[in-house]
Protein backbone atom coordinates (compact mmCIF):
# COMPACT_ATOMS: atom_id res chain seq x y z
CA UNK A 1 0.00 0.00 0.00
CA UNK A 2 2.82 2.42 0.64
CA UNK A 3 3.91 2.01 -2.91
CA UNK A 4 0.38 2.65 -4.09
CA UNK A 5 0.09 5.80 -1.98
CA UNK A 6 3.50 6.97 -3.08
CA UNK A 7 2.63 6.38 -6.69
CA UNK A 8 -0.67 8.16 -6.22
CA UNK A 9 1.02 11.18 -4.66
CA UNK A 10 3.68 11.19 -7.32
CA UNK A 11 1.20 10.92 -10.16
CA UNK A 12 -1.00 13.57 -8.60
CA UNK A 13 1.86 16.02 -8.37
CA UNK A 14 3.25 15.14 -11.77
CA UNK A 15 -0.16 15.34 -13.41
CA UNK A 16 -0.91 18.76 -11.96
CA UNK A 17 2.49 20.07 -12.99
CA UNK A 18 2.16 18.53 -16.43
CA UNK A 19 -1.25 20.11 -16.96
CA UNK A 20 0.03 23.55 -16.00
CA UNK A 21 3.11 23.14 -18.17
CA UNK A 22 1.08 21.90 -21.11
CA UNK A 23 -1.35 24.80 -20.90
CA UNK A 24 1.49 27.33 -20.80
CA UNK A 25 3.34 25.69 -23.65
CA UNK A 26 0.23 25.40 -25.78
CA UNK A 27 -0.55 29.09 -25.37
CA UNK A 28 3.03 29.92 -26.28
CA UNK A 29 2.83 27.59 -29.26
CA UNK A 30 -0.33 29.31 -30.54
CA UNK A 31 1.22 32.74 -30.05
CA UNK A 32 4.35 31.77 -31.98
CA UNK A 33 2.28 30.11 -34.66
CA UNK A 34 0.13 33.20 -35.08
CA UNK A 35 3.14 35.51 -35.25
CA UNK A 36 4.91 33.20 -37.68
CA UNK A 37 1.89 33.10 -39.98
CA UNK A 38 1.63 36.89 -39.90
CA UNK A 39 5.27 37.26 -40.91
CA UNK A 40 5.44 34.55 -43.56
CA UNK A 41 6.27 35.31 -47.17
CA UNK A 42 3.12 34.86 -49.32
CA UNK A 43 5.33 33.59 -52.15
CA UNK A 44 7.08 31.08 -49.89
CA UNK A 45 4.55 29.97 -47.23
CA UNK A 46 5.59 27.87 -44.25
CA UNK A 47 5.32 24.12 -44.47
CA UNK A 48 1.87 23.24 -43.12
CA UNK A 49 3.02 19.67 -42.38
CA UNK A 50 5.30 20.93 -39.66
CA UNK A 51 2.39 22.69 -37.95
CA UNK A 52 0.33 19.52 -38.14
CA UNK A 53 3.15 17.46 -36.63
CA UNK A 54 3.49 19.86 -33.73
CA UNK A 55 -0.25 19.80 -33.10
CA UNK A 56 -0.14 16.00 -33.13
CA UNK A 57 2.67 16.03 -30.57
CA UNK A 58 0.66 18.30 -28.29
CA UNK A 59 -2.31 16.02 -28.66
CA UNK A 60 -0.18 12.99 -27.69
CA UNK A 61 1.07 14.71 -24.56
CA UNK A 62 -2.48 15.64 -23.63
CA UNK A 63 -3.57 12.02 -24.01
CA UNK A 64 -0.72 10.85 -21.77
CA UNK A 65 -1.74 13.29 -19.05
CA UNK A 66 -5.31 12.04 -19.24
CA UNK A 67 -4.05 8.47 -18.94
CA UNK A 68 -2.14 9.46 -15.80
CA UNK A 69 -5.30 11.02 -14.39
CA UNK A 70 -7.21 7.79 -14.98
CA UNK A 71 -4.40 5.76 -13.40
CA UNK A 72 -4.41 8.11 -10.42
CA UNK A 73 -8.14 7.51 -9.97
CA UNK A 74 -7.66 3.74 -10.14
CA UNK A 75 -4.92 3.88 -7.52
CA UNK A 76 -7.17 5.90 -5.19
CA UNK A 77 -10.01 3.42 -5.64
CA UNK A 78 -7.68 0.48 -4.98
CA UNK A 79 -6.28 2.12 -1.83
CA UNK A 80 -9.78 2.82 -0.51
CA UNK A 81 -10.80 -0.76 -1.25
CA UNK A 82 -7.79 -2.13 0.65
CA UNK A 83 -8.58 0.04 3.66
CA UNK A 84 -12.19 -1.10 3.67
CA UNK A 85 -11.09 -4.73 3.50
CA UNK A 86 -8.63 -4.23 6.36
CA UNK A 87 -11.40 -3.01 8.67
CA UNK A 88 -13.08 -6.40 8.17
CA UNK A 89 -9.96 -8.08 9.62
CA UNK A 90 -10.72 -6.86 13.15
CA UNK A 91 -11.78 -9.70 15.43
CA UNK A 92 -10.43 -12.40 13.11
CA UNK A 93 -7.30 -14.47 13.45
CA UNK A 94 -4.56 -13.55 11.04
CA UNK A 95 -1.44 -15.50 10.19
CA UNK A 96 1.34 -13.11 9.31
CA UNK A 97 4.91 -13.44 8.14
CA UNK A 98 6.79 -12.21 11.18
CA UNK A 99 9.37 -13.60 13.62
CA UNK A 100 7.74 -11.51 16.34
CA UNK A 101 4.88 -12.72 18.49
CA UNK A 102 3.03 -11.41 21.48
CA UNK A 103 3.52 -13.33 24.74
CA UNK A 104 0.17 -13.11 26.49
CA UNK A 105 -0.63 -14.90 29.75
CA UNK A 106 2.70 -16.76 29.40
CA UNK A 107 1.80 -18.16 26.02
CA UNK A 108 3.16 -17.44 22.57
CA UNK A 109 3.12 -19.45 19.39
CA UNK A 110 5.06 -19.43 16.16
CA UNK A 111 5.12 -21.57 13.04
CA UNK A 112 8.35 -22.16 11.17
CA UNK A 113 8.75 -23.87 7.83
CA UNK A 114 11.90 -25.87 7.17
CA UNK A 115 12.71 -25.90 3.44
CA UNK A 116 14.64 -29.17 3.80
CA UNK A 117 16.02 -31.53 6.45
CA UNK A 118 18.67 -30.06 8.71
CA UNK A 119 21.63 -31.53 10.57
CA UNK A 120 20.39 -29.71 13.66
CA UNK A 121 18.00 -26.89 14.51
CA UNK A 122 18.24 -24.36 17.32
CA UNK A 123 15.27 -22.18 18.25
CA UNK A 124 16.08 -18.99 20.14
CA UNK A 125 13.67 -16.57 21.77
CA UNK A 126 14.83 -12.97 22.20
CA UNK A 127 13.30 -10.05 24.03
CA UNK A 128 12.79 -6.52 22.69
CA UNK A 129 16.41 -5.65 23.59
CA UNK A 130 17.77 -8.50 21.51
CA UNK A 131 18.78 -10.58 24.50
CA UNK A 132 18.31 -14.33 24.26
CA UNK A 133 15.93 -15.43 27.00
CA UNK A 134 15.37 -19.05 25.97
CA UNK A 135 16.70 -21.66 23.57
CA UNK A 136 15.29 -24.98 22.44
CA UNK A 137 16.16 -27.82 20.13
CA UNK A 138 13.99 -27.45 17.03
CA UNK A 139 12.64 -29.91 14.51
CA UNK A 140 15.13 -31.11 11.91
CA UNK A 141 12.74 -32.45 9.28
CA UNK A 142 11.51 -30.47 6.31
CA UNK A 143 8.01 -29.07 6.58
CA UNK A 144 5.83 -26.95 8.84
CA UNK A 145 6.33 -27.02 12.60
CA UNK A 146 4.40 -25.26 15.35
CA UNK A 147 6.36 -24.01 18.36
CA UNK A 148 4.63 -23.03 21.59
CA UNK A 149 6.47 -21.14 24.31
CA UNK A 150 5.32 -20.97 27.92
CA UNK A 151 7.20 -17.75 28.64
CA UNK A 152 9.94 -19.36 30.77
CA UNK A 153 13.51 -18.18 30.34
CA UNK A 154 16.79 -20.12 30.53
CA UNK A 155 16.58 -20.19 34.33
CA UNK A 156 12.99 -21.39 34.39
CA UNK A 157 11.61 -18.04 35.43
CA UNK A 158 8.48 -16.67 33.84
CA UNK A 159 9.19 -13.52 31.85
CA UNK A 160 6.85 -10.59 31.42
CA UNK A 161 4.28 -10.54 28.67
CA UNK A 162 5.29 -8.57 25.61
CA UNK A 163 6.67 -8.91 22.12
CA UNK A 164 9.35 -11.58 21.61
CA UNK A 165 11.29 -12.65 18.56
CA UNK A 166 12.01 -16.16 17.35
CA UNK A 167 15.20 -17.05 15.53
CA UNK A 168 15.76 -20.44 13.90
CA UNK A 169 19.32 -21.53 13.18
CA UNK A 170 19.75 -24.59 10.99
CA UNK A 171 22.11 -26.01 8.37
CA UNK A 172 21.32 -28.48 5.63
CA UNK A 173 23.13 -31.71 4.76
CA UNK A 174 25.82 -29.74 2.90
CA UNK A 175 26.44 -27.52 5.90
CA UNK A 176 24.82 -24.48 4.32
CA UNK A 177 22.69 -22.27 6.57
CA UNK A 178 18.96 -22.26 5.95
CA UNK A 179 16.44 -19.49 6.44
CA UNK A 180 13.11 -21.01 7.47
CA UNK A 181 9.98 -18.89 7.04
CA UNK A 182 8.54 -17.85 10.40
CA UNK A 183 4.88 -17.04 10.92
CA UNK A 184 2.72 -16.10 13.84
CA UNK A 185 -1.03 -16.20 14.32
CA UNK A 186 -3.07 -13.88 16.52
CA UNK A 187 -6.38 -12.07 16.66
CA UNK A 188 -6.53 -8.76 14.85
CA UNK A 189 -7.24 -6.02 17.37
CA UNK A 190 -7.00 -2.98 15.12
CA UNK A 191 -5.89 -1.41 11.87
CA UNK A 192 -4.01 1.84 11.34
CA UNK A 193 -4.46 4.03 8.26
CA UNK A 194 -2.32 6.95 9.43
CA UNK A 195 0.81 5.89 7.54
CA UNK A 196 1.51 5.37 3.89
CA UNK A 197 0.68 1.66 4.28
CA UNK A 198 -2.14 0.02 6.21
CA UNK A 199 -0.81 -1.52 9.44
CA UNK A 200 -2.56 -4.40 11.20
CA UNK A 201 -2.34 -4.76 14.99
CA UNK A 202 -2.34 -8.18 16.64
CA UNK A 203 -2.34 -7.86 20.42
CA UNK A 204 0.36 -5.21 20.43
CA UNK A 205 2.23 -6.57 17.43
CA UNK A 206 2.11 -4.25 14.42
CA UNK A 207 2.67 -5.63 10.93
CA UNK A 208 2.10 -4.39 7.42
CA UNK A 209 -1.05 -5.46 5.66
CA UNK A 210 1.10 -7.09 2.99
CA UNK A 211 2.50 -9.44 5.68
CA UNK A 212 -0.86 -11.11 6.21
CA UNK A 213 -0.74 -14.63 4.76
CA UNK A 214 -4.19 -15.88 5.77
CA UNK A 215 -7.28 -14.92 7.72
CA UNK A 216 -9.96 -16.95 9.46
CA UNK A 217 -12.77 -16.57 11.94
CA UNK A 218 -11.53 -16.40 15.53
CA UNK A 219 -11.66 -19.82 17.17
CA UNK A 220 -12.13 -21.66 13.88
CA UNK A 221 -10.15 -24.89 13.58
Amino acid sequence: MSQIDALGAAFGSQTANSQASLANNFEMFLTLLTEQMKAQDPLNPLDSTEFVNQLVNFSSVEQEIRSNQNLESLISIQAASAQGAAVGFIGREATVASPNASLEDSSAEWTYIMPEDSQGTLVSIKDSNGRTVATFEGESTAGTHVFEWNGQDLSGNTVEDGIYTMEVSAVNADGDPMQPDILTTARVTGVDFSGSEVVVELNGLFVRLSSVRSLREAGAV
